[in-house]
């Protein structure tokens, strides 16, 4: 039950990549100048986040053709997604960000690979040669020139291609960049609408006038620094330490297994999703294997994002293109989480996420009006296992696999996908990428195995 994953094939970090061309992209249409309300969520979000789809060869498609259509398709749907081709400023006037969304062009990097897909090896498995299938700065452009959007095209020897983007975390979340996804891939067919029309009204999640807090927060920390006032705020501390990172899977066996031991009848409301169970089972390994002293009495907090899209009243537009999610939190002892059943650990974390209803939502948007809403706690679970990225219907077909470009964080843990190999049992699990100094993962990896098999 529950393994560590393997990958299937060596890696190769010097993925031999040759940039060839790198140009900007405007909207196909004219598009109005004006500055974009940005939500107090989306203020302390000013940080770049990088996307990988890979792709498999298709004869009827090859990387030129590929290439051009992408380039057609950004073009297009600059049109919608007018604030994409716009630019990051700072309104000293109020003290807050805002897009000035000035058609100035989202980039476009055509690239080479010397190598095959099947060189690179194991997509699923991070590896930090994938940074060079995104380009994440234009060095040429000033600070206040740098583009909200880059996306390039990389073709590899064997026909196949990655599409790597990187995009500032303020123009979208993971919700809204699916369905971002979804219209780049409509508009590179040639008589397709758009998938979806996107809500860009950001107001939509303005703090009320005047902001009310109506509960406590203790999951945002509180910095009293006028909001926005920071160009790259950072979501947590990064310290300089020796990590070294595992990689646990869970299959739709295990998974099954951990929601049985959470079903209590004592809990009937508590919700025994695969997330909730799931997250509950790296909580308790995580805070025991904590390498402190007294470390029973320590008090552990577990931060994950919630959507609350359908959560307000009345619910946002799904196609809402901000970041409509909240950082939701689960506290215990560690002595608690250590003597608790399972069931009740599963429970505390549902609890978390049903906290999050319209009330407790516009609180902690109220409360951005006073503070920079960073999250706080012990880490943070940052799920990409649901979104669904590799779903998305191209010209050539579904990507054979998306992921994130990672970094490393011992405070932040990731959840994400397998591969579809046409498996259901390996479809349907999750890998868990976790990142410790070597004692702290020895107990980590212990405790994982040894909790799965109680």
């Amino acid at each position: 039950m529950g393994t560590l994953y393997q990958p299937l094939e060596s890696t190769i970090q010097e993925l031999k990549v040759t940039i060839h061309d790198t140009s900007l992209v405007f909207p196909s249409e004219k598009t109005q100048k004006k500055p974009m309300f940005l939500s107090n969520i989306d203020q302390v979000l000013n940080f770049d986040v990088q996307t990988l789809h890979f792709f498999p060869a298709n004869s009827e498609f090859p990387p030129e053709i590929v290439t051009e259509k992408l380039r057609n398709a950004l073009s297009k749907v600059l049109v919608p997604y007018d604030f994409l081709a716009g630019r990051l400023k700072m309104n000293h006037q109020i003290g807050r960000l805002e897009i000035d969304c000035n058609a100035e062009g989202a980039v476009f990097v055509v690239a080479s690979s010397e190598l095959t897909l099947k060189e690179i090896g194991d997509l699923v498995y991070p590896n930090p040669g994938f940074k060079q299938l995104v380009t994440q700065s234009i060095d040429h452009l000033e600070k206040d020139d740098k583009p909200l959007c880059i996306i390039q095209v990389t073709s590899f020897k064997c026909g196949g291609f990655a599409m790597g983007t990187s995009t500032n975390h303020i123009t979208f979340d993971g919700t809204s960049y699916k369905i971002f996804l979804q219209n780049l891939a409509s508009q590179a067919f040639d008589d397709k609408p758009l998938a979806i029309v996107p809500c860009n009204d950001r107001s939509l999640l303005a703090a009320r006038s005047p902001p009310r807090v109506d509960f406590p927060h203790p999951e945002l920390l509180k910095l009293e620094v006028p909001i926005g006032e920071e160009l790259n705020p950072t979501v947590f501390e990064t310290l300089q330490e020796e990590l070294v990172f595992k990689i646990f899977k869970l299959n739709s066996s295990d998974i099954s297994s951990l929601k049985d031991k959470a079903k209590d009848e004592n809990a009937p409301h508590a919700k025994v999703t695969s997330f909730n169970t799931v997250t509950a089972h790296v909580w308790k390994c995580k805070a025991l294997s904590f390498d402190v002293e007294n470390n029973s009495e320590r008090i552990s907090t577990v931060l994950f994002a919630v959507d609350i899209r359908p959560r307000l009243n009345p619910p946002l537009p799904k196609s809402y293109t901000g970041n409509a999610v909240l950082t939701s939190y689960a506290s215990a002892t560690c002595h608690e989480l250590e003597e608790w059943p399972f069931s009740k650990i599963v429970a505390t974390v549902s609890k978390g996420a049903m906290r999050m209803t319209d009330e407790y939502a516009r609180s902690a948007i109220d409360w951005g009006e006073f503070y920079k809403g960073f999250p706080n706690g012990e880490f943070l679970i940052s799920s990409w296992w649901r979104l669904g990225f590799s779903e998305v219907e191209y010209p050539w077909g579904k990507p054979k696999y998306s992921c994130p470009v990672i970094s490393h964080r011992k405070d932040i843990i990731l959840f994400f996908p397998n591969i579809d190999d046409g498996i259901s049992s390996n479809n349907d699990g999750v890998n868990i990428l976790v990142a410790l100094p070597a004692k702290q993962m020895e107990k980590f990896e212990s405790y994982f195995h040894k909790f799965l098999l109680a």
